[in-house]
């Protein structure tokens, strides 16, 4: 494993006032993230220019009806599916007001024209939700509308074994609640306490669903969007509570060298390794893969699947509470879907990680990932001078590609 194979430079670190926790990092548009802290307050993180040069800049927004001492839960944000528009964001968190707690759902969304993408507006147009359960994870996904078009929604898991789903009424501009199972059939009656969710659509009008519960079940669904049917269905228990779980296509060659992509989904949990599970779609959880040494360094709490070195081929990065971002890279062995993932590079920080995302903040072509930490928000950017020289050894290579193909022609 070599220290020379990490391929990012720390641009920016913005400390927060308070912690943050797994629920607590969202991205906002393009080019923005929201960073939310238990003692109620959300920072809106952008790069902008400044005196001719770009700058990071971190600034509190002001979302109205979140108390002083309030502690919030998770946020989430999504664009609208077109053809409405405008920026959503959903916050849940927990008032205390002193004899008990109570837990609200907010979200905000401007339907004034020329405010839907503007936050400071949008952070002041709230919908109120009192909550009836302690909430945990929110998540956005799109589901296919019987008219034709897709829709994003709201998902929200709680304490109650339950996961709500809220689903806008455009006619009376806001968000209402509706029963789960009209949607997502798949995701009604769970075992326990659901901690994570992912939603990926695939191939055939049909969507994969997974959840990870507090006592340790892992859920899986092939789900019809069309007829809103749940065609397979396969549940794995683990010995400890799911911390993450997340759906990926991963690329292989058939031993007819044709190359294909299947789906695979990493679970995650406090105590032990992470596990990939091989091919979803064909083999259900049949199919286990440990990512060897990810139990080294306290509990995986945070995963992200992503091509860092543009080879084609995708790389799986685990955030532990541990204070380790770990790479992993599938190394196929022969033919078809056989090999394992092997650790290519680990970094430390000054505190456990609890969320990544990847994305153009300085939108230069050249996405950054974001790394939330228990003491703030680190940004990490790919080394400059490497990304060049890849650059130029892939035009190289084209351009001998492009002169051998016409010399090829006119001979």
């Amino acid at each position: 494993m070599l220290r020379e194979s990490y391929p990012f430079v720390e641009d920016s670190f913005s400390r927060f006032p308070s912690q943050s926790n797994i629920y607590g990092l969202c991205q906002a548009g393009e080019q923005e993230l929201l960073a939310a802290t238990l003692k109620g307050k959300v920072v809106c993180f952008r790069y902008q220019e400044l005196q001719q040069k770009i700058r990071p800049v971190a600034k509190e927004v002001q979302f109205t009806y979140i108390p002083v001492d309030a502690e919030i839960v998770s946020i989430d944000a999504f664009i609208k599916s077109p053809p409405k528009r405008g920026l959503v964001v959903g916050i849940t968190f927990i008032k205390d007001s002193g004899d008990k707690a109570t837990p609200f759902l907010n979200i905000y969304c401007d339907y004034e024209p020329g405010s839907e993408f503007n936050l400071d507006s949008i952070a002041q147009s709230c919908l109120n939700l009192e909550l009836q359960f302690t909430p945990f994870q929110l998540y956005h996904t799109e589901v296919q509308c019987a008219e034709g078009g897709s829709e994003t929604v709201f998902l929200l898991s709680g304490h109650d074994q339950r996961i709500h789903l809220y689903k806008e009424n455009a006619s009376l501009h806001q968000f209402e609640e509706q029963p789960v199972e009209r949607l997502f059939p798949e995701l009604q009656q769970l075992p326990s306490n659901v901690l994570w969710m992912d939603i990926q659509s695939i191939a055939g009008g049909r969507r994969l669903s997974v959840f990870g519960c507090q006592n340790g079940c892992v859920g899986l669904a092939v789900v019809s969007q069309t007829e809103l049917e749940v065609l397979q269905s396969w549940r794995v228990q683990f010995d400890s509570p799911i911390s993450t779980v997340l759906l990926f296509p991963l690329s292989f060659h058939t031993e007819a060298g044709v190359e294909m992509e299947s789906y695979n989904l990493l679970v995650a949990s406090t105590i032990e390794m992470a596990v990939v599970y091989r091919d979803v779609q064909k083999d259900g959880l049949s199919q286990a893969t440990c990512l060897l040494e990810s139990d080294q360094w306290d509990a995986v709490v945070c995963a992200l699947v992503i091509d860092l070195d543009f080879d084609g081929q995708k790389e799986v990065l685990l955030g532990t509470y541990g204070q380790e971002l770990l790479c992993y890279k599938f190394q196929p062995m022969g033919s078809g879907q056989n090999g394992q993932f092997q650790l290519q590079w680990r970094r430390s920080f000054k505190s456990p990680l609890l969320s990544l995302i990847y994305l153009d903040l300085t939108a230069d072509g050249l996405r950054e990932l974001a790394v939330l930490t228990l003491k703030g928000l680190h940004i990490l950017q790919h080394s400059l001078s490497s990304t060049a020289d890849l650059v130029l050894e892939r035009l190289t290579q084209r351009e001998s590609a492009l002169m051998a193909s016409s010399e090829n022609e006119i001979s």
